[in-house]
């Protein structure tokens, strides 16, 4: 009798336990949406809490290099990852998760993004909205195509930036800027659906935004199984059929 009663507090105790797993996760700008879809599936069967953080992957990479207490970071490139793993803030070699694309986006009447961003030199335009290129990969990726086009110098006066790309998605959105790039995870988003018109540009392009997400240190003194499994899951099948459903190229 002692030992069934023993295996029942036993018991009590793990679904306590499991019901207490909390994780915090760094999620890039651009994901922001994505990241709710996916953690909505990931609680179907799996019912630990998951706090999100969101920002341009450089100013999260900061904070973590600072000690900011997160357990897994879901970057928008594979160049932040990897400086952490180098300096020794990761379990695991980061790994990418998915492709992101670019868009030309406007939510003001009258104007129609072009893939070859001729509408940028009208004289109707006055802002640009962009991510900052040094702590956002889509603005990086931004910066590059405009000077692929040499189009950056003459419309460099134009071009206000967001520190992330949700920061600049608001600056489109809210018609504050007249015509920006962003993502094309948050234009297609239910909140953004419908708004304004937008053009995917051609990857060729600008270079390739490919995604990693890294496991950090920080889950290994908070809750390294639950954070273990919740990590493997952004690769799985489930996770990648909504990659795609939010508009990333996933293999």
């Amino acid at each position: 009798m002692k030992k069934l009663f023993f295996v029942f507090i036993l018991s009590l105790a793990v679904i306590q336990l499991s019901a207490q797993a909390k994780l915090t996760v760094a999620v890039a700008a651009n994901m922001q949406y994505t990241i709710k879809a996916l953690i909505a599936e990931y609680n179907k069967t799996d019912k630990t809490k998951i706090d999100v953080v969101t920002g341009a992957s450089g100013g999260l990479t900061q904070q973590i290099m600072h000690g900011a207490p997160f357990d897994i970071f879901v970057s928008a490139d594979k160049d932040f990852p990897q400086k952490l793993a180098e300096n020794r803030f990761t379990l695991l070699p980061p790994k990418v998760y998915a492709q992101g694309l670019l868009v030309l986006w406007s939510a003001k009447p009258g104007i129609r993004p072009d893939a070859a961003m001729k509408v940028l030199l009208g004289a109707n335009i006055k802002s640009i909205a962009i991510a900052n290129p040094k702590t956002a990969p889509y603005g990086s990726a931004a910066a590059a195509i405009l000077q692929k086009y040499g189009l950056y110098d003459k419309v460099a006066t134009r071009l206000i930036r967001g520190e992330s790309i949700t920061q600049t998605s608001q600056f489109i959105a809210t018609q504050n800027a007249d015509i920006g790039f962003t993502a094309k995870s948050i234009v297609i988003s239910e909140e953004m659906k419908g708004k304004g018109i937008w053009v995917e540009l051609n990857t060729k392009d600008y270079p390739a935004i490919e995604q990693s997400a890294a496991l950090l240190k920080h889950a290994q003194e908070n809750n390294k199984a639950a954070a273990e499994k919740f990590y493997n899951f952004l690769y799985s099948a489930k996770a990648k059929a909504i990659y795609h459903q939010f508009g990333y190229i996933v293999k």
